[in-house]
């Protein structure tokens, strides 16, 4: 008997775990209702290699996250492997790192990205909304307004590179108090 309650449970933690998602995603604050479509198509061969966070909403999965970078490359697929790595606490604090896979959204220009870190349970919207002509710097969202990556090559581009993005985010529309800074190690 147990053993069968163990197999029914074990059937449902995907649809409980899906359930929170969407609950923790309502309580979040939207600090875009009106997220604007990517403004640029995205060359993904230059989009590839590692991008250092220099702010971003603050989200449960990323709490007490600095030093935080993520790192594309192109599968053999066609679909592009997400390696994201925070460090608990401080810059040079233990490394956590989180794995996933991307698949571009056909007719997007290669700007928005479903991704998937939990396999098929959970695939989420990535969408570049904005990005140097160099490759220098992104802006990246979702349609929800909820949540807000602010990306660049250098992990200590200077303060007037940082508050640039930070103007162009809110051309964009969102809410620029919100940004929580992303501390990154120097170099």
């Amino acid at each position: 008997m147990s053993h069968q309650r163990f197999g029914v449970l074990h059937l449902a933690l995907p649809a409980l775990f899906a359930i929170g998602a969407i609950v923790g995603c309502a309580a979040r604050p939207v600090g875009n209702p009106r997220v604007p479509e990517p403004a640029k198509q995205v060359d993904l061969q230059r989009y590839l290699g590692r991008w250092y966070e220099l702010g971003r909403y603050e989200v449960g999965f990323e709490r007490d996250c600095e030093g935080v970078t993520a790192e594309y490359s192109l599968r053999n697929d066609g679909l592009i492997d997400v390696l994201n790595t925070c460090r608990a606490g401080a810059p040079d604090g233990p490394a956590r790192s989180a794995k996933a896979k991307a698949k571009v959204v056909a007719g997007s220009g290669n700007a928005k990205l479903k991704v998937s870190f939990f396999g098929p349970f959970y695939v989420g919207n990535y969408w570049v909304l904005d990005h140097a002509d160099d490759y220098t710097w992104s802006i990246v969202g979702e349609p929800s307004g909820t949540y807000l990556w602010i990306l660049h090559r250098d992990p200590t581009p200077g303060e007037a590179a940082k508050a640039a993005l930070i103007g162009r985010a809110r051309e964009l529309g969102f809410d620029t108090a919100m940004i929580r800074p992303t501390r990154q190690p120097p170099i």
